[in-house]
C-alpha cells in the first residue's frame, strides 16, 4: 500500500496557501484528489478484507472526513430522520458517506468526456440523487441500489453547476445562464426554460411552498420566479443590489416570502428580501465573502459560511443579526454547507476538509421532521 506521508506533506503545504477566488467552483489545482480518492476508496476495501482494515482503520477513515479535499456535498433528506448520508463529489466520482455507520461507498464514476461532477442534489424522497456534469448532462441515480436511472440532455450547453428539486421537477442551472425545469417522470423532460442571467447560474433554491424559485448568478443578479404568474418564465423580481456573485441562498422556514442571500468577495453582505414585494428588508456587512447560508429549522437563527480571511462559520440571531458564535477550523473558504434531516447537524466543506457541526441543538430534543410529500419518482417506470 502506498505511503500516505507524501500526500500528508502536500496537504500541510497547501493549508498555508491563501488562494481565495470569487468563483463558486473552486480552483481544481488546489485540490489534492489523490489523497481524497485514497481515503474514500480504501473504505470500501476495508469491508472486503477485515484482517487488513479493522477497527483502527475505520476510526482513521472517520477522522479522514476532516482531512480530505472535498468539493461538493449534500445531506440526504430521508423518511428516516436518523439516516444521515452525505453525497460527496470528488473530481469524476460521487461517494456516499453514512454518518451513522461511518462507512463510505462509491455511487458513480464518470469518464473524462462527461466529468468532472459539478453539482449534486438529493430528491425529497431521500433515495434518488441528481448529478450535474461538466459536459452539460444531468444523471439520475437510485442510491439504495446504486442503479443508474436516466440522463437528462439538451438542457444546457456547458457545465451544470446548480440543482434544485421541487417535488418531481428538477431545476438545473448552467454556465450558459439558463435555468431549466425538468419533469423527471416523462420522456420529454424539459417543461420550462428561464432566461434572465447573463452569466453562470451559481445558486438555485425553491421555496418550501414550491411556488417561488430564487436564482443567483455570477452576473451579481438575484432573480425571483413565481410559477403562479401568467408568465412563469418571466422573472417576478430582478434584484441588482449585490455587487458580487450570488451563490448563497436560503428560504426562511418560519416566515413566508422571506429569502436570505449572500454576496461574494466584492460584496460580503447578507441581504434579506420580501419576495412578494421585492423589497430589501435588511443588509448586513459580514466582512468577508458569503459562500453558503443555512437557516435553523427550530430556532430563529441563521448560519453563514465565509472565505478570506477567517474561513469561518458564523451563527446569527435573527432578526437582530447579533453574532452568537464563530466556528473556526477551516483553512480555506467554506464553499458548501448541508443540513441533516433532523435539522441539528451541519456539514461544511472547504477546499481541504469536511467538518460536521452540532450547531443547531441536541438531536434528542428536536422533534422529527414531518414526512415529505409523495415520492417524486412514483411514476419513474413510465419513462421510456
Amino acid at each position: 500500500m502506498r505511503s500516505r506521508c507524501p500526500l500528508e506533506e502536500r496537504l500541510l503545504q497547501k493549508r498555508n496557501s491563501r488562494e481565495n477566488l470569487d468563483r463558486f467552483i473552486p480552483n481544481r489545482s488546489a485540490m489534492d484528489f489523490d489523497f481524497a480518492h485514497y481515503m474514500l476508496t480504501q473504505g470500501k476495501k476495508g469491508k472486503e478484507n477485515p484482517s487488513r482494515y479493522g477497527r483502527a482503520y475505520r476510526k482513521q477513515l472517520a477522522e479522514a472526513m476532516n482531512m480530505n479535499r472535498t468539493r461538493i456535498l449534500a445531506f440526504k433528506t430521508s423518511l428516516l430522520p436518523l439516516s444521515n448520508v452525505i453525497a460527496i463529489a470528488l473530481a469524476n466520482t460521487v461517494y456516499l458517506w453514512d454518518a451513522t455507520e461511518s462507512s463510505t461507498s462509491e455511487l458513480a464514476t464518470f469518464d473524462v468526456e462527461r466529468g468532472p461532477v459539478t453539482s449534486v442534489s438529493w430528491a425529497i424522497d431521500g433515495r434518488h440523487i441528481a448529478i450535474g456534469l461538466d459536459n452539460s448532462e444531468v444523471q439520475l441515480w437510485d442510491s439504495t441500489t446504486n442503479q443508474y436511472l436516466r440522463t437528462l440532455r439538451g438542457c444546457h450547453r456547458s457545465r451544470v453547476g446548480s440543482l434544485a428539486w421541487n417535488n418531481h421537477i428538477l431545476t438545473t442551472g448552467g454556465m450558459d445562464g439558463r435555468i431549466v425545469n425538468n419533469d423527471v417522470r416523462i420522456r420529454s423532460h424539459i417543461v420550462e426554460t428561464y432566461r434572465g442571467h447573463e452569466r453562470e447560474v451559481c445558486g438555485l433554491k425553491w421555496s418550501a411552498s414550491g411556488q417561488q424559485l430564487a436564482s443567483g448568478g455570477n452576473d451579481n443578479l438575484l432573480h425571483i420566479w413565481d410559477n403562479r404568474s401568467v408568465a412563469p418564465t418571466q422573472w417576478l423580481h430582478r434584484l441588482e443590489d449585490h455587487t458580487a456573485a450570488v451563490k448563497a441562498l436560503a428560504w426562511c422556514p418560519f416566515q413566508r416570502n422571506l429569502l436570505a442571500s449572500g454576496g461574494g468577495g466584492n460584496d460580503q453582505c447578507i441581504k434579506f428580501w420580501n419576495t412578494h414585494t421585492g423589497a430589501c428588508l435588511n443588509s448586513v456587512d459580514t466582512g468577508s465573502q458569503v459562500c453558503a447560508l443555512q437557516w435553523n429549522m427550530n430556532e430563529r437563527e441563521l448560519l453563514s459560511s465565509h472565505g478570506f480571511t477567517q474561513n469561518q462559520l458564523t451563527l446569527w440571531k435573527y432578526p437582530s443579526m447579533v453574532r452568537i458564535a464563530e466556528l473556526t477550523g477551516h483553512t480555506s473558504r467554506v464553499l458548501h454547507m448541508a443540513q441533516s434531516p433532523n435539522g441539528c447537524t451541519v456539514a461544511s466543506a472547504g477546499g481541504e476538509t469536511l467538518k460536521l457541526w452540532n450547531v443547531f441543538g441536541d438531536p434528542e430534543e428536536v422533534k422529527p421532521a414531518p414526512r415529505p410529500p409523495k415520492e417524486p419518482f412514483a411514476q419513474v417506470s413510465r419513462i421510456r
